[in-house]
This record gives C-alpha cells, sequence and structure tokens, in this order.
C-alpha cells in the first residue's frame, strides 16, 4: 500500500467527509491515481467507497431540505379573488372594492356649505387645488356614532378619494386604513348569506373581527343622490 493511503481509508471509515469529498481527487482518477483499489474497481465510480460516500452526501441534502422553512404559499389567482380596502368607522371594520378606489389621501380640512340639504354632505375638501365634494359614511351608512371602538394608539385617520360614476370624485374621511387585501370571490358570495345593512354585499370573519364588504355600486348610488 502506498504512503498515505491508510489515512485515507481511515478518515472513510469514520465517515469523515473531508475524505469523502477529496479522495477520488487525490488518490484516484482525478488525483495521482495511487489509490491500490483502482487494479480492481479500475474507476472510482465502481469503488464501494465511492458509492456509500454519494450515500452520505444524499442522506446529508435530505436533512438539510428537512431543515429548511416550509415554502410560502402560492399567490392567490387573481382571477378567483377580489381586491378589497380595509378600513375602520367608528366601532365598524369595512371592506369596499378598490376599482372604485382613487386614492387613499391625508386628512385636509373639510370647508362646510350654506343651505346644504343633505345630512351626509359635510362640505368641500381640497384636492391637488381642486374642491371635491367630502359626505360622511357614518351618516350615510347609519353607523352609530357614540359606538366609537378607538382603534390601535397610532392609527391615523386617512380620506378615501372615491370615483362616483354619476357624480365624479367624492372624498369620504375614515378613522383608519388597515389596508389592502385580496379576498377568495367564493367566500365573498358565500359571506353574502350571513346578512347586514343594505350596503352590505357580505360579512366576513376577519382574525377576530367581523368586516363589512360594502355593495360598491349600492354606496356609489346613495353618494350621487346625496349629491342631487
Amino acid at each position: 500500500m502506498m504512503p498515505g493511503t491508510e489515512q485515507h481509508y481511515t478518515g472513510l471509515t469514520q465517515h469523515d467527509d473531508a475524505a469523502l469529498i477529496t479522495c477520488w481527487k487525490t488518490i484516484g482518477v482525478r488525483g495521482d491515481m495511487s489509490c491500490p483499489k483502482l487494479l480492481e474497481y479500475i474507476r472510482c465510480l465502481n469503488c464501494p467507497v465511492y458509492a456509500a460516500a454519494a450515500t452520505r452526501l444524499l442522506d446529508r441534502y435530505a436533512l438539510e431540505r428537512e431543515s429548511l422553512p416550509p415554502p410560502p404559499e402560492p399567490a392567490p389567482d387573481l382571477a378567483t379573488t377580489r381586491s378589497v380596502l380595509v378600513f375602520r368607522l367608528q366601532g365598524e371594520w369595512l371592506g369596499l372594492a378598490t376599482r372604485c378606489l382613487v386614492e387613499i389621501a391625508p386628512m385636509q380640512p373639510v370647508h362646510s356649505l350654506p343651505h346644504q340639504r343633505s345630512r351626509a354632505l359635510q362640505g368641500v375638501a381640497n384636492v391637488r387645488g381642486a374642491l371635491v365634494p367630502c359626505l360622511s359614511l357614518v351618516e350615510l351608512l347609519g353607523i352609530d356614532a357614540a359606538a366609537n371602538a378607538a382603534g390601535p394608539g397610532r392609527a391615523m385617520p386617512r380620506m378615501l378619494i372615491l370615483a362616483a360614476p354619476d357624480s365624479g370624485a367624492v372624498v369620504v374621511p375614515v378613522d383608519e386604513v388597515e389596508g389592502i387585501h385580496r379576498f377568495e370571490t367564493a367566500r365573498l358570495e358565500a359571506g353574502a348569506r350571513a346578512g347586514g345593512t343594505r350596503f352590505t354585499s357580505s360579512v366576513l370573519a376577519y382574525g377576530e373581527r367581523s368586516l363589512q364588504v360594502l355593495d360598491e355600486q349600492s354606496l356609489l348610488h346613495a353618494v350621487a343622490r346625496s349629491l342631487a
């Protein structure tokens, strides 16, 4: 046996990964070909030492795969989901289809109008130099203003700019905007059987809350009537 050969085989029997990785590179066909087993197996690929190394590497790979975090959930199919803006008014959590949303803007001063006839119409707000009607969703939806449930301490009121097809853009103040979420269409349709007001298309369990998803067509028609 040539010098250094015994050291390599000793390493293999002790499951030394370094030896497993280097024996065929140092004394095998990719090395100086000094390994005596080459007389019997001709090529390292035929050697049981090489096969054992491959098995151990595969085992190690399998263990590493098991230790990896699970893959992320696949993105929802856009064709079977709807995009909904989730926001809070007083103690009610509401959802509105984003297709009627133009922008979420910071709160602006609302200037009252003289001789206004609609209780929902609060006045006008300046949106990029244009005066836009401002409506109270609390009044329009009939939400109890006394039942105010404060949100998180850092919640900031916002103004939603909506596109009303018959009256142009309108502004509605809200107490808090949580964000835009996608809900499965089947879930929204199933929630329609849960009841709600005439402006509610479905009611969903949303974490520990109850979320009323608004019927945007009914809402926007009511907006247009309030401005008439």
